[in-house]
């Protein structure tokens, strides 16, 4: 990941909204949710989250399908994961292992459904 796409990546997610957006996909796990479902739970109008989950994707955090007259939202994995490499590639010298256990642990990817419970 180059410098700027990180950059990017951060600006995206330094909004309330679109942070509150991202961390609501992260919880919910592989399952997408339509942007209306998306604007009820977080309690945002339509019209401006469109332009929150066009720049969260825009900035390879999402990931998006059309269904019909449905888009839906999901969380971009390798994306996810190629930020928090970025951020600790270079981790105690090479040794993420001494930096505790938020850096040793495996990057992000999809998980069977069960490790969501």
């Amino acid at each position: 990941m180059k410098t700027s796409e990180a950059l990017a990546a951060f600006a995206a997610l330094a909004q309330e909204t679109r942070f509150a957006v991202f961390h609501l996909l992260v919880k919910t796990g592989p399952e997408e949710l339509s942007a209306g479902d998306i604007a009820r739970r977080l309690d945002v109008h339509a019209a401006t989250l469109s332009s929150h989950l066009a720049q969260l994707e825009r900035a390879g955090l999402l990931i998006s399908r059309r269904a019909q007259r449905h888009i839906y939202y999901g969380v971009d994995y390798q994306g996810a994961s190629n930020l928090m490499t970025f951020l600790t590639e270079d981790c105690c010298q090479g040794h993420p292992d001494i930096c505790g256990p938020a850096f040793s642990k495996t990057p992000c990817g999809p998980r069977s459904p069960a490790e969501y419970t």
